[in-house]
């Protein structure tokens, strides 16, 4: 998905310096998440489904349950499923395919300590439109009964994804190893776990075929429409018919659906994230693109299947409302911030000017708070939850979980900042007090 063009040629003693610091507590956390990960997104599952008796299944049935399920060969044998990964890998060599014929420009990435640049081709909405005229038109064809198979190998599908993530993790950890290869700062401590886990090479890469950067937007995020269309056909096919699905499932798949259109038509702000600029490609991005997004994130619409609830004219205002202010405030703060990267200051907003000459927003958004777009973020997590209504927490995992992730991110981004600014970051931190909420945090 990305070439790579020369801006400048001066040579550099030591492109790939060994990483001295560690996140996540090192190894043993990294060994622990890339356990962790798979656990969870199986245990939101079993924790919350028809098949385990409910969400929560009883609690007093669990430890039992568990440890027979450990020792039960049919029980590890039902979480593979051929039919859902011959299913799953077509679909990963559709959107393969899709970059690769579907017409796209090709922008530039951000400057390399090399002093190079990658060019990445823009194409992920085109891949998301055709997607989605081929399964609408299935569906429309055979009906909704005939899209229902993802919620029917939900485990089968999570499997084949985990095998995916894994493939990919570790051949992108061997190619690194290749002459020539630049790595990302952090991913280079010479311990195996962690950088196959952080991701040791910074944009790996098959010819121009950019692995990173195509999984943070392809095969994950649309697979995530995709599986909630399939919740609502598995809805409307147990209430006879699309007329009967209730507002609560319409709410979540145009909530979820507009956030991933939103990220597929601004595909070349992404170019521009910690996570293609700085993080290198592992375990830890594979997993959390193609297992975590798809079936985690679409926890809400599942849980509408075996519980529907209707919310009625006003409680669907009310979280629609919810859902619109969150989404105005994410867009109009990144709005700010890409103007003003840009050279545009349509607000007249004011900023601080650092020693080094670099520009910080102080004023807008961005003098409400040093990261509002996450404050549109999370509020948007809740609207997508409040939909299934308040009989269990367990739909509201997402929105614990993405606070703790925007927080993470938050201190890592105040860190990186530190260093790059010195005293003037103090100084900022004084005219922007508060880290993501204003006036809370």
């Amino acid at each position: 998905m990305s070439t790579t063009t020369k801006a400048k040629s001066e040579p550099t003693t030591d492109l790939n310096p060994r990483s001295k610091t560690y996140e996540f507590m090192g190894p043993p956390g990294a060994f622990l998440v890339s356990f962790g990960v798979p656990f969870m997104t199986y245990l939101l599952y079993f924790g919350c489904s028809e098949e385990s008796g409910g969400c929560p299944p009883s609690l007093q049935s669990v430890p039992d349950r568990f440890v027979e399920a450990l020792s039960d060969k049919t029980f590890w044998a039902s979480l593979w499923n051929t039919e859902a990964s011959l299913i799953y890998l077509g679909w990963y060599a559709f959107c393969v395919v899709a970059w690769a014929v579907l017409p796209g420009d090709w922008v530039e990435g951000v400057t390399l300590r090399t002093g190079e640049k990658n060019k990445y081709k823009i194409n992920a909405f085109s891949t998301f439109l055709l997607a989605m005229g081929i399964s609408c038109g299935y569906i429309f064809r055979n009906g909704p009964e005939s899209f229902t198979f993802l919620y029917q190998k939900w485990t089968g599908f999570i499997t084949a994804s985990l095998v995916m993530s894994l493939v990919q993790a570790f051949y992108v950890y061997a190619s690194s190893y290749r002459p020539g290869a630049l790595l990302a700062l952090g991913g280079n401590s010479g311990n195996f776990i962690y950088d196959w886990f952080i991701g040791r090479e910074l944009n790996p890469s098959i010819g121009s075929f950019d692995i990173k950067s195509f999984n943070e937007l392809r095969p994950g995020l649309i697979l995530w429409v995709l599986v909630n269309m399939s919740m609502v056909c598995e809805q409307a096919v147990r209430r006879g018919g699309f007329e009967n699905v209730t507002d609560s499932m319409w709410l979540v798949l145009a909530f979820q659906t507009w956030y991933v259109v939103d990220g597929l038509y601004n595909e070349p702000a992404v170019f521009t994230t910690m996570d293609i600029t700085t993080d290198g490609f592992g375990f830890m991005l594979a997993v959390g693109d193609l297992t975590w997004v798809p079936f985690v994130y679409s926890l809400q619409a599942r849980y509408l299947v075996f519980k529907p609830l209707e919310l009625g004219p006003l409680r669907a205002a009310g979280v629609l409302g919810f859902n619109i202010l969150g989404y105005y405030i994410f867009r109009d703060a990144n709005g700010e911030k890409n103007d003003f990267r840009n050279g545009r200051n349509p607000k007249n907003l004011k900023y601080f000017t650092t020693s080094t000459g670099s520009k910080l927003l102080t004023s807008g958004w961005w003098g409400r708070s040093r990261h509002p777009n996450y404050f549109g973020d999370l509020l948007m997590a809740v609207a997508w939850s409040l939909p299934t209504g308040f009989d269990t927490p367990i739909t509201y995992f997402y929105v614990v979980y993405f606070a703790v992730l925007l927080i993470h991110r938050q201190r890592r981004d105040d860190e990186n900042c530190e260093k790059k600014y010195g005293n003037d970051w103090e100084t900022y931190k004084k005219l922007v007090p508060y880290r993501i909420i204003p006036y809370v945090y």
